[in-house]
């Protein structure tokens, strides 16, 4: 054996190009570029200071929940219920603050312990029952659905929270959760840095901690990271505890932005948020993805919604491009694929 033989080829620097093509996020950057210079076109005032704070605050809405959303498709599971449990989280702040209490953070407080109890049940049924979590989040979706309607009208006699602008801790909260500043004229949303935090923390999770591994194991194949030792029912209850906690933040943003919650918001929007992790590279059969392609997706997405309306197109049409972006951004992720794997 001569001594280049000898060499561990995972050991072998890779070039630029292998390192990129390797990297899920390319083809949703490449994507973002696309969509950034046809709307820079097609729209003049696309390129204003003013749009691309509408742009950025859009995004982060989208892209707080589809950070943890993409973390559980890298593990392998979907969950249907992230859109109606953000309206759930501020359904119950609102109602517990206004008929318990006379400060809303008790109110908050509470909030958060029923919405990590519901990323607790759906993980815990997933892992109990063996079903599909198609299934089971459906059946969460549907219960939350039926639970933040009828509970709504039983206390409140309408579909829309009573306002709780007017009591202790209401500003603090506001604060926190919807606060915003003018920078020139551009307004910079809170929701902005909450958006990035989250992906920093969960970049850092995926790459850099033993719970990242086991997300990518969990993913890969369940029964093979069972078999070296990976706890695979804590880590898909985690992963979906932690859309929960998100879901708690988006929800508490609606809540202290508008001051009331309508019943029905949040249906449909689990969709936009599993759009954005498939655009940004995730698999719809786990094991691969990663927390910046799915902000890169939220990008997409807030510059498509937006875009449409500075060119002065028709709304209408919005779910036209929207399906033809995750179309084209699967097809675009599986060459990508296919080009790392043949470099190998």
């Amino acid at each position: 054996m001569t001594a280049a033989t000898a060499v561990d080829e995972r050991l072998a620097p890779a070039s630029l190009l292998r390192r990129l093509l390797a990297r899920p996020e390319l083809g949703a950057v490449v994507g973002a570029v696309a969509v950034f210079v046809f709307f820079s076109i097609v729209a003049p005032t696309f390129l204003q200071a003013s749009s691309l704070s509408t742009i950025l605050y859009s995004a982060s809405t989208i892209g707080i929940m589809a950070v943890p959303v993409a973390l559980l498709m890298i593990g392998g599971e979907f969950d249907l219920s992230a859109g109606v449990m953000v309206t759930t989280s501020a359904l119950v702040s609102s109602m517990f603050s206004y008929q318990m209490t006379a400060n809303v953070w008790v109110g908050v407080g509470v909030s958060l312990l029923v919405t990590l109890a519901i990323g607790f049940f759906n993980g815990f049924m997933l892992t109990r029952t063996k079903l599909p979590s198609f299934i089971i989040t459906l059946g969460t979706f549907l219960m939350l659905t039926g639970l933040n309607l009828g509970f709504t009208k039983l206390i409140s006699g309408t579909v829309s929270t009573k306002s709780i602008a007017d009591m202790e801790g209401f500003p603090s909260a506001r604060a926190l959760f919807a606060s915003k500043w003018e920078i020139g004229s551009v307004t910079l949303q809170i929701t902005v840095l909450w958006w990035l935090a989250l992906v920093a923390v969960a970049t850092w999770i995926l790459l850099r901690t033993r719970a990242g591994n086991w997300i990518f194991a969990v993913g890969g194949g369940a029964d093979a990271a069972r078999a070296v030792g990976v706890p695979v029912v804590k880590t898909r209850i985690g992963l979906y505890m932690g859309v929960a906690l998100c879901a708690w933040i988006s929800g508490q943003h609606i809540l202290f932005s508008f001051d009331v919650v309508q019943s029905g918001e949040g249906v449909g929007n689990e969709f936009l948020y599993i759009i954005a992790a498939v655009i940004g590279g995730c698999l719809m059969t786990g094991g691969y993805g990663s927390a910046i392609g799915s902000a890169v997706g939220a990008f997409i997405f807030g510059m498509t919604s937006n875009g449409i309306v500075y060119a002065q197109w028709n709304p209408d049409w919005f779910k036209f491009f929207l399906g033809a972006m995750l179309l084209l951004a699967t097809l675009l992720n599986a060459w990508v694929r296919k080009r790392a794997e043949a470099s190998k």
